[in-house]
Parts: structure tokens; C-alpha cells; sequence
């Protein structure tokens, strides 16, 4: 607060003329809306990055996040779903000639076709993991190997761990 205007013990009774309370208030509004000091929230170095460091470049193998088998089933998915709407909108459009049918009767009667298409899809996926699951694994070591076995046995309400 600024001196002239801090009020002391003796003038408690001294009222401000209006002069002094439109300067006081002109000066509080002042304050008020004084822009904040900018102050830097983000730096970029600018730098140019060197192309390459002092490490060699490492070969990073393709790890795909879906296995093949996954993607062919949803591409085989997709394609029954295609399907099933193509041979449903021929029904219905062969039903229209016949007689007024209705999009509950044509969805029953292609419900088959859709289950039939569902349940060889099914069977492709079963096989092709079965097909997939016969693999063999051969390990080479070179020098001493020491193979151990361990046993675990947990015991209690909190599990408590006993390697042997």
C-alpha cells in the first residue's frame, strides 16, 4: 500500500474527500488490471539436431501387434458380413416381385446363410491355429549348461512364496 493512502490509528475519524476516493479508486482499478510480468512458459532450443549421434544405427525388426491369424479372421469376418447383406438385399429384392414381404421375414431367411458362413469361418480359424501350434524348437548352447529346477509353493491367506 502506498503511504498516503495507508490509514493510521489517529485519522480513523478523517473521512476521504471525493477527490481523494476517485484517485484512491483510480488507482486500485489501475492495479487491478495491470498486465502480469510474461514470464516464459515453454523454451525451444533452436539449434540444429546433429543427423546422427555417436551410436551406430540398431536394426529394428517388424513386430506386428496383430498375429496374421487374428487379421484373417477379421478378414474373413468383414467378407461374411459382406456377404450376408449382399444375399440378403437379392432375397429381398427377388421377395419384392413375389409378393409384399417384409425386412423380418427376409432377415430370417437369410439368418441361415449367415450362421452357415459363420460357423466355416469358425472352423478355417480352428484349423489354421491348429495348424499353427505344431512347431518345434531346437535350442543349441555351446560350453557348460546348468539346467535347475525350481519348485514354488504358496501357503496363506497372504501369499508367502517358498523357492526351493
Amino acid at each position: 500500500m502506498h503511504p498516503e493512502t495507508t490509514p493510521s490509528t489517529s485519522q480513523t475519524d478523517v473521512r476521504m474527500t471525493d477527490e481523494q476516493a476517485t484517485a484512491e479508486a483510480r488507482r486500485i482499478i489501475a492495479e487491478a488490471y495491470q498486465p502480469a510480468p510474461e514470464m516464459p512458459t515453454a523454451y525451444r532450443d533452436p539449434s540444429p539436431l546433429p543427423a546422427y549421434g555417436s551410436t551406430p544405427p540398431v536394426p529394428q525388426p517388424d513386430r506386428r501387434i496383430v498375429p496374421a491369424w487374428a487379421a484373417g479372421t477379421a478378414v474373413a469376418g468383414i467378407g461374411v458380413g459382406a456377404a450376408c447383406v449382399g444375399v440378403g438385399c437379392g432375397v429381398w429384392l427377388a421377395c419384392q416381385g413375389f409378393a409384399a414381404v417384409s425386412l423380418t421375414s427376409v432377415l430370417f431367411v437369410t439368418l441361415p446363410i449367415a450362421a452357415l458362413a459363420a460357423v466355416v469361418a469358425a472352423i478355417g480359424t480352428a484349423l489354421r491355429s491348429l495348424k499353427a501350434t505344431r512347431t518345434e524348437t531346437h535350442h543349441h548352447y555351446t560350453g557348460p549348461v546348468n539346467q535347475e529346477n525350481t519348485t514354488s509353493h504358496t501357503r496363506g491367506v497372504f501369499a508367502r512364496n517358498t523357492n526351493r
